[in-house]
């Protein structure tokens, strides 16, 4: 065993634990066992003293996971039975693998290798493990990996994959998905499955989903798909670029759930490709500066209305007091505002501003006609 905790409160993240509360089925739960608001509550232990997650515990962490990173792409009632035939909900649980030389670790019984390789080739990096492998063990994180992974499954080879396989070849190996040896793997997975459908309808996670952005301690917390933020017509355009497909298809993206990528601080930010493109596509709309309404702050989270707007700023910066400015002025001005432009204040921005854009290869090409 690498790592143990007592209490939920050891592995969870406050906005996590307070959607476990959120919970009326995990919440009754815990009361029933003694547990309380505000007070650390205690995981739960097998006769041999091993922490496991309650089904009812499960499933909501896998409806947590599904809602927030794989609304629409999985069912959390799949993620908990992998759950239970993985590692029958043990937290800690370790097995070494003599074929791979790997370890399988936690819930969902994801290796450390696996992990490391959806966040970098893949962009699932709402969790950093990089520097802190035994984050793997705390129950979001681990059920993220293990989401993260079956969802690959289901498109792996460049195959639409049946459900059958994805369950077999994830606890089997995709080599032994379609041999007779992993067939009871299936039939176990449907007990399971049929078994946790019986204890809790889907519509029970109803009172507990709308939460995750009633929850959210900041707007960034609702930046998760490039969806819910932008226009069918706008993410048309993104899909309409071959490098975007290829960045989008890397990742596993699909049309209807595209998600923001996350630094290490589980920030939401846009790769390089897909700012060049968006500035592609606004290049083509009118400069009236009515393209986007904002009739709150939130709008402006929408990438092409920040963009819209902040190339509309650049382009009254550009004749500022009625006078044609130089770039050198209107990138100072537009980081450290027009009346503050000098060498001392606001020359740093512009020694920053070279350095960016060398990592464009062409920013000729991109650069909208309104500036």
């Amino acid at each position: 065993m690498a790592i143990s905790f007592k209490y939920w409160d050891d592995c969870l993240d406050p906005e996590d634990m307070q959607l476990m509360w959120a919970d009326p089925h995990v919440s009754k739960e815990w009361v029933d066992a003694g547990e309380g608001p505000g007070q650390k509550v205690h995981l739960s232990r097998d006769p041999d003293g091993e922490a496991y997650l309650t089904q009812t515990e499960m499933m909501a962490v896998a409806a947590i996971t599904v809602h927030r990173h794989f609304k629409s792409q999985l069912d959390p009632y799949m993620i908990g039975a992998l759950a239970e035939i993985a590692s029958g909900r043990r937290l800690f649980v370790d097995n070494y693998d003599r074929k791979t030389k790997e370890i399988k670790a936690g819930i969902m019984q994801v290796t450390i290798e696996v992990a490391q390789w959806l966040g970098r080739e893949l962009g699932y990096k709402y969790y950093d493990i990089e520097e802190d492998a035994n984050l793997l063990y705390w129950p979001f994180v681990n059920v993220y990996f293990g989401a993260a992974y079956a969802k690959w499954l289901f498109s792996c080879d460049d195959k639409e994959r049946t459900e059958e396989f994805v369950v077999r070849a994830y606890k089997g190996g995709k080599k032994k998905a379609v041999h007779k040896s992993t067939s009871p793997i299936f039939q176990r997975y449907l007990y399971v499955k049929e078994a946790l459908l019986s204890m809790r309808q889907p519509e029970s996670f109803n009172d507990l989903t709308p939460n995750l952005l009633a929850n959210s301690s900041s707007t960034e917390g609702q930046l998760i798909y490039w969806d819910s933020k932008v226009s069918e017509v706008d993410m048309d355009a993104m899909w309409s670029q071959s490098d975007v497909i290829k960045e989008w298809t890397k990742s596993g993206e699909r049309r209807g759930n595209v998600r923001f990528s996350h630094d290490s601080k589980r920030r939401p930010y846009l790769s390089r490709v897909e700012v060049k493109e968006a500035l592609a596509a606004l290049a083509e709309v009118d400069c009236g500066h009515r393209a986007y309404t904002v009739s709150s702050v939130d709008d402006l989270y929408n990438p092409f209305a920040s963009m819209y707007f902040g190339a509309a700023y650049l382009g009254w910066l550009s004749q500022y007091e009625g006078r044609e400015r130089s770039h050198e002025f209107i990138v100072q001005a537009y980081l450290g505002g027009p009346e503050n432009v000098s060498l001392q204040e606001t020359g740093p921005f512009w020694n920053k501003f070279l350095e960016a854009l060398r990592l464009y290869q062409d920013p000729k090409k991109y650069a909208s006609p309104c500036c």
